[in-house]
């Protein structure tokens, strides 16, 4: 079974009566608790803990991880983002989840500052399904409807993703590449737009049903572990070279 790590900064939820009400236990909570109907073995983690609840142990013992972050990017300690930028690369999936576009993990992972234009106007989005042969959309209609969304628009300083699977639309008129997929190293990531914290987005079955298809499509696959460096030779030759400076 796949082990999935839900992460959340979880101080809105505490410090807001609106996002209290919306997510009374967090948005990780509700995260947690839809993937673990569609299948998925999962626990939570949060900023206040010891080590943003991401020790080596917790990380080794997951194969994909979701985060999600808005007001205290800065307060994530640089050796927590480099063991899970490390885990990445060695092949745990990661979902970047709305404003964690800002995270410093993911835009460590772009190389890019992850800017965007947004307006909070609780406008209609319509989520565009532009690529429906792929897995993440497994399930999903020709578009999802999202009748009050945080506006994110173009221009996204985001690297060209490898796959596009979701394009959104505002009531206001602006676009976004909303459901974007790269690889990094042996590691799957996958950003998801959706999610804004005063407004019930995790609670629709949609988007839910797009999380557990990500998740599905980041969890590591079983093939061979590369071997770098220096390498012994397959077949018989001479590796006798007196020009080597190595």
């Amino acid at each position: 079974m796949t082990t999935v790590t839900v992460w959340n900064e979880f101080r809105h939820e505490q410090e807001n009566d609106t996002v209290a009400e919306v997510y009374p236990d967090g948005i990780h909570t509700v995260v947690a608790e839809a993937l673990e109907s569609h299948g998925f073995d999962t626990r939570t983690a949060t900023l206040d803990e010891p080590e943003h609840g991401l020790t080596e142990d917790i990380l080794d013992d997951t194969d994909v991880l979701t985060w999600w972050g808005h007001a205290a990017h800065d307060e994530v300690d640089e050796e927590i983002i480099d063991r899970v930028h490390e885990r990445v690369l060695d092949g745990m999936g990661l979902i970047v989840m709305h404003s964690a576009h800002y995270s410093k993990i993911f835009r460590k992972l772009m190389g890019t500052t992850c800017s965007l234009k947004w307006r909070e106007a609780a406008e209609t989005e319509r989520l565009w399904t532009v690529e429906p042969g792929h897995p993440i959309a497994d399930g999903i209609d020709e578009y999802v409807e999202v009748p009050e969304a945080e506006m994110y628009g173009e221009r996204f300083d985001i690297p060209a993703p490898d796959e596009l699977v979701f394009t959104s639309w505002f009531e206001g008129g602006e676009v976004f590449r909303s459901g974007c997929c790269y690889r990094r190293g042996s590691g799957r990531i996958f950003y998801f737009r959706p999610g804004h914290e005063t407004y019930p987005v995790y609670h629709d079955d949609a988007i839910q049903q797009v999380l557990a298809n990500a998740a599905e499509w980041a969890t590591p696959d079983d093939g061979p572990t590369p071997d770098f460096g220096n390498h012994d030779p397959i077949e018989d030759v001479d590796t006798d070279d007196d020009r080597s400076v190595h």
